[in-house]
């Protein structure tokens, strides 16, 4: 567990699930995590801007802007950045094997943990049956999440106010819907497949807004959640452990002040779940993507 004013450095850290161009986007708290975590390599799994919604209206305030320029200057400070695209940002994906800004442009990568672990890293709506076979009610979903997402917001303000913590008004919903926790299941499940078939010892996405990390017939399937709902990301830390960390928004912690008289023990910032360990495998050759789009990716 970590507090506010502690800084750390990681190996590797992988976030996805931004949405920057949305009100549902938690920049600000996203911003802090940035500040205060460093990494080799920091992976960005898709959706990190929302074109869907830009398309619709467009909406870029100033913390969203400070969130990219943030980015943008770990890459030139020497951070390795690797951008790959999911279907909010599917735009991107024409620039696969380019550089922008010093940041790498890729349809999907792959990554080799300290311990050996060789991992496939793909934003994971191209394992998303609604996605491939019914686009429009993907669309449909979108508008309708973005609905309760607004919900969630006044409603953790109302929290805030009662001096009380965040907490996903949205998660809570999503995961108490019996065809939800399905769609789930079979998602994960998919990913694992996928990453068996081809010889990786595990695989980490974003897409579902499930932070989550479990092992399944020796293949690690890693989520690192997003930056909306639950405010995860997946790190790897320098001895090689792969870790699920969740922070905890600064307001959240100023609104359990104690009252006069009274203390409280210290309010951490991360929550930190304990990261599964898999024996050491040979990294395969990649099967499906050409040499641009490997390119530097490791």
């Amino acid at each position: 567990m970590q507090a506010h004013d502690e800084a750390k450095h990681y190996r590797t850290i992988w976030i996805s699930d931004l949405h920057l161009g949305t009100a549902g986007c938690q920049a600000e708290p996203l911003l802090d995590f940035l500040k205060l975590h460093e990494s080799d390599t920091l992976y960005l799994v898709g959706d990190i801007i929302d074109g869907w919604q830009l398309k619709k209206k467009w909406m870029w305030p100033q913390s969203h802007n400070d969130v990219v320029q943030k980015i943008l200057r770990k890459a030139r400070k020497g951070t390795r950045v690797v951008y790959v695209p999911g279907n909010h940002d599917s735009f991107a994906r024409q620039y696969a094997g380019e550089r922008f800004g010093g940041i790498e442009v890729h349809l999907e990568a792959e990554h080799t943990t300290l311990q050996g672990k060789c991992l496939l890293i793909t934003h994971g709506d191209l394992f998303d049956g609604v996605i491939q076979y019914a686009p429009w009610l993907a669309y449909v979903g979108d508008r309708l999440y973005c609905l309760v997402l607004t919900w969630n917001v006044w409603f953790n303000r109302a929290r805030a106010r009662m001096g009380l913590g965040y907490w996903s008004l949205s998660q809570y919903l999503k995961h108490k819907v019996k065809d939800a926790v399905s769609f789930i299941t079979a998602f994960e499940d998919a990913l694992i497949k996928e990453a068996k078939r081809r010889g990786f010892d595990g695989v980490v996405c974003g897409h579902i807004h499930k932070a989550q990390m479990r092992e399944v017939d020796g293949v690690l399937y890693c989520n690192d959640g997003d930056w909306v709902e639950s405010l995860t990301a997946l790190v790897e830390h320098r001895d090689g452990r792969l870790e699920i960390i969740t922070w905890i928004p600064k307001t959240a912690v100023k609104a359990k002040k104690p009252k006069a008289g009274k203390s409280l023990p210290p309010q951490p910032a991360v929550q930190a779940a304990p990261g599964a360990v898999l024996p050491a495998m040979p990294c395969p050759e990649p099967q499906t993507l050409d040499s641009k789009t490997t390119e530097g990716v490791t």
